[in-house]
């Protein structure tokens, strides 16, 4: 349990995928989809606890052309499952964005025993949701960090949340229906073709909205507050695609998703290093682990029949390394 502290009271599953653009014509799969790159798709489930970093749970490569949700619901049963052998006995959230807005991955959620919180597509239920929502019911929050809006390309530092009840999926038979909560965020529209002004200033407020569908036990705003922090996974995407996963380096699929697997492995097994080490490396990158305490600058010198490895005098690090040196082969023989 060092790897995931804290996996007894809440543990987070976040599901994405990305595209890792490849080259040449004989990639088997490559494809465009939705994001116009040539590639492979690699969809991705990791776990993570309010006290430790994201670990992968669960992958699957797919063809470039691929949309973001095919074969989601297999691979975040299969994730819980890995999830549950972990040891994480307290509540578990499932968190996605508006792709896995679906019927069968609520379903293989609800199935693994965990809760979902999913970014709600604003179809015109939605829509007719939100618009019921009464003008007193909004509760004001500031963000202690403004955030970036990449739509309107500009910084958000206030908003205003409100939530009702909601059934989704009507369209299905009534079995197939889920009832939770949707909670909504609506931000002022600064986008100039959306505001209507005149001498005296804005004549009506613009807002844009931000729906999530959830069934989690959390009050409104921690709900919502732990919707946003899915951002987490984007962070693993973008420490794979710094390692291992720069490229895809074989023509044949099944190579390359093989590749994908060892690399979620040593990402796993970096976090692993970075946490027996000390506390800072526990929540380090896993290109600061390498740099810090695997590619070190090092020699090894034989004397009287013995190995003995010479390291970096002054080495900020040598504490950390020496601690994870000795959890994991035990204590050097000299000392």
């Amino acid at each position: 349990m060092a790897l995931l502290p804290g996996a007894d009271q809440v543990a987070y599953v976040d599901i994405d995928d990305t595209v890792r653009q490849t080259f040449g014509y004989a990639k088997q799969g490559a494809g465009r989809g939705y994001s116009g790159v040539n590639g492979l798709n690699a969809q991705i489930a990791v776990v993570s606890t309010p006290l430790a970093a994201p670990v992968i749970a669960g992958t699957r490569l797919r063809k470039g052309s691929a949309n973001s949700a095919r074969g989601a619901a297999r691979l975040v049963a299969d994730a819980l499952k890995t999830v549950k052998a972990c040891g994480c006995t307290g509540l578990v959230i499932v968190r996605a964005d508006s792709a896995y807005y679906r019927q069968d991955v609520i379903a293989a959620i609800s199935r693994g025993g965990a809760r979902f919180s999913i970014t709600a597509r604003k179809d015109p239920a939605i829509t007719r949701a939100i618009g019921s929502i009464p003008d007193d019911a909004w509760t004001t929050i500031s963000y202690p960090n403004a955030v970036f809006d990449e739509q309107l390309q500009h910084w958000v530092s206030d908003a205003e949340v409100a939530e009702i009840p909601f059934t989704a999926f009507t369209s299905k038979p009534r079995n197939q229906q889920v009832n939770a909560r949707l909670i909504v965020r609506r931000v002022r529209d600064a986008n100039p073709n959306n505001v209507v002004a005149n001498a005296q200033g804005e004549l009506f407020p613009a807002w844009r909205h931000h729906a999530v569908f959830t069934d989690t036990p959390l009050p409104m705003l921690d709900a919502e507050g732990d919707h946003r922090r899915h951002a987490i996974i984007e962070q693993v995407i973008a420490d794979l695609k710094n390692g291992p996963l720069a490229h895809l380096p074989s023509g044949k699929f099944a190579a390359n998703s093989a590749w994908l697997v060892l690399a979620a492995i040593a990402f796993n097994l970096t976090r692993a290093a970075g946490c027996l080490a000390s506390k800072i490396h526990a929540r380090a990158t896993t290109a600061t682990i390498r740099t810090q305490l695997i590619s070190v600058p090092a020699r090894v010198a034989r004397s009287a029949r013995q190995l003995t490895l010479r390291l970096p005098q002054r080495w900020p690090w040598q504490d950390a390394w020496e601690t994870l040196f000795t959890a994991s082969t035990g204590p050097p023989a000299n000392h």
